[in-house]
């Protein structure tokens, strides 16, 4: 059976949505990220498939595939790896490999194939009902020391949330810790 991870970058206070402008640390831009990026590199090695909502598919696409001076490895992983997008409109995805998913139990039967990790980010829809729907695995929050105030929060409507047992706390430069827990 397959882990699906949830990734996100996430603020002190919870926010996961970036609407309003990214939330980097005052004076990051100053700070080497070489060691958030071998920690992002690390992640996309575990994982054989990335899993998104509609909107997160659409905005990645309309980015990634055109990036020709990405340094982080990301534009590549996404061009080779095997996306899973969960939408009921989409028709044709337009960004191969990928394989549109129409409900909750193709992601169930998806974890049940053989492979590695599963990813999952951004997807604000698509997160919460997959915490709902006791599908995550773990969860890597890479917390930024900022507080925003406002936006989606990753646990906002949770009713039952998971019991979380951590197993990674890694701090970084610039100032970014990269929490690990499994849900049990």
């Amino acid at each position: 059976m397959r882990d699906l991870i949830i990734t996100e970058n996430i603020t002190l206070d919870g926010v996961i949505d970036a609407a309003d402008g990214w939330f980097m640390p005052a004076g990051a831009e100053a700070v080497d990220q070489s060691d958030v990026i071998a920690a992002l590199a690390e992640q996309r090695e575990a994982a054989d498939a990335f899993l998104v909502g509609r909107r997160t598919f659409e905005q990645m696409r309309g980015f990634w595939p055109q990036r020709t001076d990405d340094e982080t490895g990301v534009s590549d992983y996404l061009a080779r790896v095997q996306k899973y997008v969960v939408s009921t409109t989409l028709e044709d995805p337009g960004w191969e490999p990928t394989t549109i998913l129409r409900r909750l139990d193709e992601v169930r039967a998806l974890k049940q194939r053989d492979g590695a990790d599963i990813v999952a980010t951004g997807s604000l829809t698509l997160v919460p009902a997959l915490i709902a729907a006791g599908l995550v695995d773990e969860y890597r929050l890479f917390v930024y020391p900022v507080v925003v105030g406002r936006g989606q929060r990753l646990f906002a409507d949770s009713t039952e949330l998971p019991r979380l047992e951590l197993v990674e706390a890694r701090p970084f430069r610039s100032g970014i810790v990269l929490l690990r827990y499994r849900a049990g």
